[in-house]
């Protein structure tokens, strides 16, 4: 099969390469000597690729610290399954699904990708796969980090940094739709696009003086640093910063702070793809390229925007 790997740390995407791999197999899978209890194999159509992952240690080892290289990046997907392991329940050979997968195994980009089913949620058939693959990553850590950690109730206001892109689009529209006001940070070049997702007050972190907006109940982090320790103190009492970002250096002086990792989650996979199909809530895709063209596609000439999806078939 077709997949991309990566064998540099230092290289970054620049280092990916399209190169043939192993299809998994089928036969093996479904036998008690087989994979992982629980997984079913994935034929791949549409892939998702966080931006920073080929940082993550797990990109590179395994869950012992074993070298894994060269490993396969990529961990959002959406296809249809083509094998089940022994003792998986709840999905079908031929069935269509979305998810994401385990951070310490080979990932997306590829033509087929090995998958614990419980990590994967049907994809209704009126949603195209790439529409599924762009929802997994950005959905449930809007999702958790909104609902989960931050506990963000209808009538509240939130402070959503990075608001026009993938993650911070998602968590306007969840917000906006939980009731809440919702103001969004970013460059001045993105205020239209966040005022477009749902945001009420835009902070032009160029040009405006964060602390100027006043307290908020929620801030949704995504850049750290100056900005999520400025942030802190935007927080009212009984507040929570969330961040995804690290562990914060500054935390709200009557408040709490609260670092995570998004984890898979099939029922609150249900519930974002439904507010897809009926409307309530728009994909952030940039730009689609085939799996050919996937290592240009993540070295692109100017900064792209929204997320760069990888339809493996057409």
């Amino acid at each position: 099969m077709k997949a991309i790997v990566v064998t540099d740390r230092l290289a970054g995407t620049a280092g990916m390469k399209l190169v043939e791999r192993p299809e998994p197999q089928a036969a093996r899978l479904a036998s008690l000597s087989g994979a992982n209890y629980g997984d079913v194999v994935v034929e791949v159509h549409a892939s998702g690729f966080t931006w920073d992952e080929l940082s993550w240690p797990s990109t590179w080892t395994d869950r012992l610290g074993r070298d894994r290289t060269p490993s396969i990046p990529g961990h959002e997907l959406a296809g249809v399954v083509s094998a089940l392991s022994y003792g998986t329940t709840g999905l079908s050979v031929g069935q269509r699904v979305f998810g994401l997968t385990d951070w310490t195994r080979d990932g997306t980009l590829a033509e087929y990708a090995v998958v614990e089913a419980r990590n994967l949620a049907p994809l209704p058939g009126d949603v195209d796969f790439a529409v599924g693959a762009s929802v997994v990553m950005s959905g449930l850590t809007a999702w958790q980090g909104l609902f989960e950690h931050g506990r963000l109730r209808a009538g509240q206001s939130v402070l959503v940094h990075g608001a026009a892109g993938a993650v911070g689009s998602m968590a306007t529209q969840l917000a906006r739709e939980s009731g809440a006001y919702v103001l969004g940070s970013g460059r001045a070049a993105d205020r239209q696009t966040a005022l477009d997702f749902g945001v009420q007050e835009f902070v032009d972190l160029e040009n405006d003086t964060l602390e100027e907006i006043g307290g908020v109940d929620l801030v949704f982090d995504i850049f750290g640093g100056d900005i999520g320790n400025r942030s802190a103190g935007l927080v009212r009492a009984g507040g929570t910063l969330v961040t995804i970002a690290g562990p914060p250096e500054a935390r709200p002086t009557d408040g709490l702070a609260v670092d995570f990792v998004v984890v898979p989650d099939r029922l609150q996979l249900g519930e974002i793809v439904r507010r897809v199909r009926n409307g309530r809530v728009r994909t952030n895709i940039g730009n689609i390229a085939t799996l050919d063209d996937a290592v240009a596609a993540f070295n692109p000439a100017e900064r792209p925007k929204g997320k760069t999806i990888i339809r493996v078939r057409p």
